[in-house]
């Protein structure tokens, strides 16, 4: 990866962070974090980047998803140092508290490295296994190229901006398939499989149109939002999916899981949309 941030850059950048940020709740440092993270990134994708490739062409990183991880990982070593950490770019650090932060420094990196605004940074803190968490206590996203953070989380209404967001769960916003978008993503290779793609058309079809952009968690801070009623997609890393299900969740959306077609899919959104898609899914297998 070329133009990488110079070690005493990010050094300086993230110490100056920790003083500033040394009494934050967690609430506010969850949101300085993803907004400084996401702005670190910005900034290194205009200096130039190239880009390296995991699996496929597809499946990418760049040095700012690096930095950007190791930025929020570092401050909350040192402001949290009980807790665990598991990033996507390979952050791990075991929890003394029960409690884990899981970092996503660039969600739809794919974008990121084609100059689309269709990205964000998010985390979100739990407790227990990050796999299957006792406790989702919160979502944070910021998505630099539109300004604004999201957050929030069962128990903590979602807001953007400190704004909160209506509930999806009022009769206004609990929109029904007919009435809505079914947004997520399916893999090229998921389509040519026809169990799994039959799985998919036989939900989509009962929507009113779908749409696929490349990044969960800004998938889910939109569903939160209202702009969008459902969002399905199978077989989410930890770090795809927290961070926007804490938004759903805080905004009176549901959120759940149905195995089928050998897939595990998740399912967000108004609660009416969610509870038609699950029931079509969970009557495949």
């Amino acid at each position: 990866m070329s133009s990488p941030l110079p070690a005493e850059a990010l050094q300086a950048i993230t110490k100056t962070f920790i003083i500033a940020h040394d009494g934050d709740n967690d609430a506010a440092l969850a949101q300085a974090l993803v907004y400084n993270a996401g702005r670190l990134a910005w900034r290194m994708r205009e200096a130039g980047l190239t880009t390296e490739y995991k699996t496929s062409v597809s499946d990418v990183v760049t040095a700012a998803d690096t930095a950007a991880e190791e930025f929020v990982a570092t401050a909350l070593r040192t402001l949290r140092p009980d807790d665990g950490l598991l990033g996507e770019e390979g952050t791990a650090h075991p929890s003394l508290s029960g409690r884990t932060w899981v970092i996503d420094p660039v969600d739809g990196t794919y974008n990121f490295t084609t100059g689309s605004d269709y990205w964000c940074s998010a985390l979100a803190l739990v407790e227990g296994d990050p796999d299957a968490p006792d406790v989702l206590h919160f979502g944070a996203v910021h998505r630099p190229a539109m300004g604004y953070t999201w957050f929030g989380g069962a128990d903590l209404a979602t807001s953007i901006d400190n704004r909160e967001v209506a509930r999806l769960d009022s009769p206004e916003r609990n929109v029904t398939p007919e009435q809505t978008c079914l947004a997520g993503y399916l893999h090229p290779t998921d389509i040519a499989d026809p169990t799994v793609a039959a799985a998919y058309t036989a939900v989509v079809r009962e929507f009113a149109t779908v749409r696929w952009m490349g990044s969960a968690s800004v998938d889910l801070g939109t569903v939160a939002q209202g702009n969008i009623g459902c969002w399905m997609q199978h077989s989410l890393p930890a770090w795809d999916l927290l961070p926007g299900r804490g938004l759903v969740e805080g905004a009176g959306g549901k959120v759940v899981q149905v195995t089928a077609a050998g897939k595990r899919w998740t399912i967000a959104g108004a609660p009416a949309s969610v509870d038609r898609a699950a029931e079509i899914l969970g009557a495949i297998d």
